[in-house]
């Protein structure tokens, strides 16, 4: 026998709990309230996956304020539950307002139990469905990872396998790649995945610091070494003995101070300005840039044998325009961290943002995707995210639709579609598996909703 759905009742009136009770009891792991506080002691320890809402509570039973405010709170400690609302027989204004704040669906007073219990089981397939999808693409996902880097792609993947090659080592890699693709994160690893993960991982951005600071940032001083030098001060390299140095921007040291770190690189020992001690160091070096040094080189900007001393592995980022589905993974992973750190209702993108995601250009890359993603978590106004809230324009942006409750249905119905199947690579066998559809229904859906895969595959240019 399959184990019962928890499902939280919250109704104010004695009548139809009892009558609730009765008829829905033999179904579903049932559990009643009569007010807000003890539906979310209830909610705190039972975790229901459907609530049945009232919208008039007490203390003001004959206004939807209390049963709003109520709604809010189920969705910010459990934002996969289905909250179905109730309103009186004339109040289609507050079910709407309550949907298009995070509701499933909604029903009128006075009940029909057949209707109501029509809308439960629709409720707990759903909750179903979503729960192993959340879970498949945990799974997915955490393939996908290494660290706090995320992808799917063969570019990804063919980082992810040079970072745990040359983890165990001690030579210097330089990362390369455009402004926000990662490359700090690229560094990270390296470092979490060798035997020197206790020790400090000291990142410095050689192009934010003066020239003339340059050097006593890298290197320190002694007391009295120059104006201003007060006291002994140890610098970054110091800092990460034992540990990693990562020198982001090394393409705008200047040429004076490059001589100086090849000579720490080939001696593994500095001395600070104004000193005359030798300090033996054991520091591993990760470089990063977004200029190609090879034509800095040509210009004598950037020594050869320093280039050669601190690229002795490369690892190129990847724009993220060129990373194809990895663009929707990234776009779900700081969705939901943001989510998360800011204890708002998990949302989800519709076809609009989805598509819009896909046709951007992203010279920000990864950075600007994860500020667009913050913002539109903020600014959104219910658990759908669109292409407006991401501020980016998509093909089909002119067609706006009516926002009935059938096409608010319909576009969360779309929208779990297309997610699936993006997840899946479109494999419809995979996909109808998931769901819980039969592969024909699914079919069916895919023609209502007129989902092309070639709409939703984000290939790189050179594909």
């Amino acid at each position: 026998m399959s184990k019962k759905g928890k499902l939280l009742i919250v109704e104010d009136d004695a009548e139809i709990s009892r009558q609730l009770k009765w008829a829905l009891s033999d179904e579903h792991e049932l559990h009643m309230a009569q007010d807000a506080p003890s539906a979310m002691k209830i909610l705190q320890t039972k975790k229901p996956a459907v609530v049945t809402l009232d919208l008039g509570l007490p203390p003001r039973p004959h206004e939807s304020v209390v049963g709003m405010e109520l709604l809010e709170k189920i969705l910010q400690m459990e934002p996969s539950a289905k909250v179905v609302v109730v309103t009186g027989d004339n109040d289609q204004e507050n079910a709407m307002r309550a949907i298009s704040r995070g509701a499933w669906d909604y029903y009128h007073k006075p009940i029909k139990i057949e209707e109501l219990k029509g809308i439960l089981t629709r409720a707990f397939h759903v909750y179903s469905l979503e729960k192993e999808s959340r879970e498949s693409q945990e799974e997915h996902e955490g393939k996908g990872r290494l660290d706090d880097l995320v992808g799917t792609s063969p570019e990804m993947n063919a980082i992810f396998a040079k970072i745990l090659k040359v983890a165990s080592s001690n030579v210097s890699v330089l990362v390369v790649g455009e402004s926000g693709t990662g490359k700090e994160l690229i560094a990270r690893s390296i470092h979490n995945q060798s035997d020197r993960r206790e020790e400090p991982f000291i990142p410095i951005n050689c192009g934010a610091i003066p020239d003339t600071l340059l050097e006593a940032e890298l290197f320190g001083h002694e007391k009295g070494a120059f104006t201003g030098a007060h006291v002994q001060r140890k610098g970054k390299v110091e800092f990460a003995n034992g540990g990693t140095l990562f020198l982001d921007e090394i393409g705008d040291i200047p040429p004076t101070l490059q001589v100086k770190l090849l000579r720490f690189i080939q001696e593994r020992t500095i001395e600070r300005i104004g000193g005359r001690e030798s300090i033996e160091l054991d520091v591993r070096i990760i470089a990063a840039t977004h200029r190609n040094l090879k034509e800095v080189l040509l210009t004598g900007d950037f020594r050869e044998d320093l280039y050669y001393r601190l690229s002795v592995v490369s690892i190129e980022a990847p724009p993220l325009r060129s990373r194809g589905n990895d663009i929707l993974l990234l776009a779900n992973y700081f969705r939901n961290k943001s989510c998360a750190d800011m204890k708002r209702p998990m949302a989800r993108f519709d076809p609009s943002a989805i598509q819009a995601l896909g046709e951007h250009d992203w010279p920000g890359n990864i950075r600007e995707l994860e500020n667009r993603i913050k913002r539109a978590v903020v600014m959104s106004d219910g658990p759908v995210i669109g292409a407006e809230d991401l501020e980016l324009p998509y093909a089909d942006q002119g067609k706006a639709k009516k926002q009935t409750l059938k096409v608010f249905r319909e576009r969360l119905e779309r929208d779990f579609i297309c997610e699936a199947l993006v997840a899946n690579n479109w494999n419809v066998a995979l996909t109808s598996e998931q769901i819980g559809v039969a592969r024909p229904t699914l079919y069916d859906l895919i023609k209502k909703y007129d989902l092309r895969k070639q709409d939703y595959t984000f290939s790189s240019p050179a594909e």
